[in-house]
C-alpha cells in the first residue's frame, strides 16, 4: 500500500465516512488538509465565518438526519467553533467538527494560534479527540461519525496537529467500529415495555409529552398510530414541532413558557406524563416542583443520563423510541383489550381548554404591520412542505406559534443553547441538505445582524435561502422582558434598525435580492414575490409594530399555574371544569 500524507489519510476517511459536503475556512494549521480537499469529489462551502460554518453543519444535519461537517483551523478558528458545538450539544445534533492545531512539539507553549479546542468543548461535546499520530486518523474519523450519530446524538470534535497532517501514513479505514464502553442500547426491556402498557391502562388523563428525540429517532409515524391508539391528547415541544401534525384534533399545541394554555394545562392536570424523548427542560416545566404535581411519569428515552434528572420516573424506558414505541404499540393494544380507560371527559377539558384559549394576537391600533400577522400569513402562502429556521426571542416563539407544522425536520431553532444569529448559516445549510425545498429563515433585526455574512456564501454558491427579518427595531424579546418586569427602562434593547442599517441594501451589496413591506396589505404579494425568486437569495425587511408582545407566557422562575394569556390577565379558570 503507498503511502499518503496524514491530510489525504483525512480526506479519503471523510470520503469513506460517506461526506458529501462540509463547511469551512481555511488556516495555517488546517492548511495542508485544504491542499486534499481541492481535488476531493466532497463538496466544500466556503463560509465567511466558523460559526457560520457550525450552524450550516447543523441545519444540513437536522434536515437530512445525517452527521453535519465543518472544519476550520486552530486557535481563533476553532473558538468560533464553540457555540455551534455547544448548540448541537444542547440539541442533539449530529456533526463532526475537524479542526487544526499547532504542530505537535508547539502544544502547550501558546504558540500562535493555540488554543486547547479539546480541553474548552469537553464540557459540552460528546467527545472529542486530539491527533498526533497520523496513523490515528482514520480510526478517529469512524469513530467520530459512529459516536454523533448513534444513540442520543451529538457534536464530536476531531483536533489534528499540523505535523500530523503533513507526516506520510498508511491509509487504512476500519471496516467496523466497536467502543468499549460505548454502546447505547436500542432495544427497550420487555418488563420496563409491560410496565409501561400497565401504567398507560390505569391511566384516566394521560397525555404524550413529546419532545425533539421522537424526530431524531424517525418516530413520528410510530407517534401517530400510539396516539390514535389510546386517544390521549398530545404535547409537542418547541425541538418537537412537527413531529405530530398540528391539524391532528389530538394536538394540543406547544407547551412551556410560551406555550398554549391548552399544552400547559394539560401537562398540569394529566395523571401521567407519556414522556417521549423529552428532558423536562426547564422552558417547559416553569417552576419544576410545582410541574405536574399528581401526575406519574413514563419516562422514555435513549439516554439513561436524562431518567430521573429533573423529574423522577414511575417507569423508565430506555432505548430508542422509535424501536420503544414499536415494542410499545403492541403490548398497549393487549393491555387495552383488557382494560380501555373512558378518556372522554378528560378529552372534553382538553378540547374545552383549546377553543376558549385558541392563539391569538392583536393588530396594532395605528394600522402598522403585525409581526404575528406576517408569519402567519409566510406559513400559509409556503405550505407544510417548507423548511422554516429560526433565529431567537420573539420571532422563534411566533414561528413556532403561528405556522402550522404537519411534517417533522421542517422546523430548526436552537432550542437549549438559545442562539441569535442561528436562522441564516441554520437556513444555508438545511437548503444545501435539501436542494429542493424551499427554505425560509424567519429572523429578528438582532439575530440577523449577528450571521448575515453568510447570506455571500449563498449568493457564491447558489444556495437560493429566503430571509424574513422581522424588524422591530428592538432585541424584541429582552424588550418585553423590560416592559413587563423592569418598568419599561429600555436599556440598550433599542436597535434603531429602521434606519441603520437598511436591509434591502445590504442584501444587495451581498448579492441577494432586497425587499421591503411595512403595510399589512402588502404583504401576502412581497412574499409571493420573494418565493418566485428561485435564483438567488432573497431577503425581506418586513417593519413591524415594536410593542407587539408573545402570549401565552409563564413567567422565569413560576409556576404553570400562574400562566398568563396577557399582561395582567389570567385564564377564566372559574369556568373550567379542572
Amino acid at each position: 500500500m503507498s503511502q499518503v500524507t496524514g491530510a489525504q489519510s483525512l480526506v479519503n476517511s471523510l470520503e469513506a465516512a460517506g461526506v458529501d459536503v462540509m463547511f469551512g475556512i481555511p488556516g495555517g494549521a488546517i492548511l495542508p488538509a485544504y491542499d486534499p480537499i481541492f481535488d476531493s469529489k466532497i463538496r466544500h462551502i466556503l463560509v465567511r465565518h466558523e460559526q457560520g460554518a457550525g450552524h450550516a453543519a447543523t441545519g444540513y444535519a437536522q434536515v437530512t438526519g445525517r452527521v453535519g461537517v465543518c472544519i476550520a483551523t486552530s486557535g481563533p478558528g476553532a473558538t468560533n467553533l464553540v457555540t455551534p458545538l455547544a448548540d448541537a450539544a444542547m440539541d442533539s445534533v449530529p456533526m463532526v467538527a475537524i479542526t487544526g492545531q499547532v504542530p505537535s512539539l508547539a502544544i502547550g507553549t501558546d504558540a500562535f494560534q493555540e488554543a486547547d479546542i479539546r480541553g474548552i468543548t469537553m464540557p459540552f461535546a460528546k467527545h472529542n479527540y486530539l491527533i498526533t499520530d497520523p496513523a490515528e486518523i482514520p480510526r478517529a474519523i469512524a469513530e467520530a461519525f459512529h459516536i454523533a450519530s448513534t444513540g442520543r446524538p451529538g457534536p464530536v470534535l476531531v483536533d489534528i496537529a499540523k505535523d500530523a497532517l503533513q507526516k506520510m501514513t498508511d491509509f487504512n479505514y476500519p471496516t467496523s467500529v466497536n467502543l468499549k464502553g460505548y454502546q447505547p442500547r436500542l432495544e427497550p426491556n420487555a418488563q420496563a415495555i409491560a410496565d409501561a402498557a400497565a401504567l398507560i391502562t390505569q391511566s384516566s388523563k394521560p397525555i404524550f409529552y413529546v419532545g425533539g428525540g421522537v424526530i431524531k429517532a424517525e418516530a413520528h409515524r410510530e407517534l401517530l398510530e400510539i396516539a390514535n391508539l389510546l386517544g390521549a391528547p398530545v404535547v409537542t415541544t418547541l425541538m418537537a414541532r412537527g413531529a405530530f401534525p398540528d391539524s391532528h384534533p389530538l394536538h394540543l399545541g406547544m407547551p412551556g413558557m410560551h406555550g398554549t394554555v391548552a399544552a400547559v394545562t394539560g401537562l398540569q392536570k394529566a395523571d401521567l406524563l407519556i414522556t417521549l424523548g423529552a428532558r423536562f427542560d426547564d422552558r417547559v416545566t416553569g417552576k419544576l416542583s410545582t410541574f405536574a404535581v399528581n401526575a406519574k411519569v413514563l419516562h422514555c428515552d435513549i439516554d439513561p443520563a436524562e431518567i430521573h434528572k429533573n423529574r423522577f420516573a414511575d417507569v423508565a424506558v430506555i432505548g430508542d423510541v422509535k424501536h420503544t414505541l414499536q415494542a410499545l404499540i403492541p403490548a398497549l393494544k393487549a393491555a387495552l383489550a383488557k382494560n380501555k380507560p373512558d378518556l372522554s371527559e378528560w378529552l372534553r377539558q382538553m378540547n374545552s381548554l383549546k377553543s376558549s384559549y385558541p392563539l391569538g394576537y392583536d393588530q396594532p391600533s395605528d394600522g402598522s404591520l403585525s409581526p404575528q400577522y406576517v408569519i402567519e400569513r409566510l406559513g400559509k402562502i409556503s405550505g407544510p412542505d417548507t423548511i422554516f429556521t429560526s433565529g431567537v426571542g420573539q420571532h422563534q416563539m411566533w414561528a413556532a406559534q403561528f405556522i402550522s407544522y404537519e411534517n417533522p425536520r421542517t422546523w430548526l431553532n436552537s432550542g437549549g443553547l438559545g442562539t441569535m444569529g442561528y436562522a441564516v448559516p441554520a437556513a444555508m445549510g438545511a437548503k444545501v441538505g435539501a436542494p429542493d425545498t424551499t427554505v425560509w429563515a424567519i429572523d429578528g433585526d438582532g439575530c440577523f445582524q449577528m450571521t448575515n455574512q453568510e447570506l455571500v456564501t449563498c449568493a457564491l454558491n447558489n444556495i437560493p435561502v429566503k430571509i424574513a427579518i422581522i424588524n422591530n427595531e428592538s432585541l424584541g424579546m429582552v424588550r418585553q422582558w423590560q416592559t413587563l418586569f423592569y418598568e419599561g427602562r429600555y436599556s440598550n434593547t433599542n436597535l434603531e434598525s429602521k434606519r441603520v442599517p437598511n436591509f434591502p441594501m445590504l442584501a444587495e451589496a451581498m448579492g441577494c435580492v432586497g425587499l421591503s413591506c411595512e403595510r399589512p396589505e402588502d404583504v401576502d404579494a412581497t412574499i409571493e414575490k420573494a418565493m418566485s425568486i428561485n435564483d438567488q437569495p432573497v431577503v425581506v425587511d418586513f417593519r413591524v409594530h415594536r410593542d407587539a408582545m408573545v402570549w401565552p407566557m409563564v413567567a422565569a422562575g413560576t409556576s404553570n399555574d400562574d400562566i398568563m394569556i396577557a399582561r395582567e390577565t389570567a385564564p377564566d379558570w372559574d369556568s373550567q371544569e379542572l
